[in-house]
């Protein structure tokens, strides 16, 4: 049970979430459930991006003042950002600002575009790799999260290494890694029994 608080409305949860009440929000409404919107699934790897070297509390706190600053996370508006736009988000204290990572979402833009011309959608691509298999140890990558890193970098994506992969597959659904006896871990898999899968 070391995996599990029992919070005062006597749920059991994760205990990686019991530090603040936006961190149980976040886990009780939006970590593990299946996503398929284009624009949520390009947030949250240019986000887990953003997080590299720091703890998701950090971004979480930060996400309303990232998605202004980004359109919404919308990669057709992020993929025409100039120089111009990099300067100006390098002086936005209410983000994190660091050129590498901001640059880097810029690219991705690009190659989100790029990506749906080819695949139809950024979700048809990424759903390819849900593990057939659950994993049962808690881990930082998978085999599948760092062949999904192989082949964003292949095509021109940055930040998006493995354990940036596995992270992305948690929150969004591919992985259901609730701790046994988390009450929200029977409803991620309700949730992804009934979710299709994008062609």
């Amino acid at each position: 049970m070391t995996n599990l608080f029992k919070g005062e409305d006597g749920i059991n949860r994760c205990t990686w979430c019991r530090s603040s009440q936006e961190y149980i929000a976040y886990h009780d409404q939006e970590w593990g459930f299946p996503v398929k919107d284009d624009f949520k699934l390009f947030e949250k790897v240019s986000l887990e991006g953003f997080q590299a070297g720091l703890s998701w509390r950090t971004i979480l706190e930060k996400r309303i003042h990232f998605r202004e600053v980004f359109k919404g996370f919308d990669f057709n508006l992020i993929s025409n950002f100039t120089e111009a736009n990099v300067d100006s988000l390098l002086q936005d204290s209410r983000i994190i600002r660091h050129r590498g990572k901001i640059e880097a979402t810029i690219n991705n833009a690009q190659k989100a575009q790029e990506m749906v011309k080819q695949e139809g959608s950024l979700a048809s691509f990424f759903w390819r790799y849900e593990p057939s298999k659950q994993p049962l140890d808690k881990r930082s990558t998978s085999p599948e999260s760092i062949a999904l890193s192989k082949e964003l970098k292949r095509r021109g994506w940055k930040f998006v290494g493995p354990t940036t992969a596995y992270a992305f597959m948690q929150a969004m659904g591919l992985v259901n890694d609730h701790a046994e006896g988390c009450y929200f871990r029977e409803l991620v898999v309700k949730s992804r029994n009934d979710f299709t899968v994008p062609e």
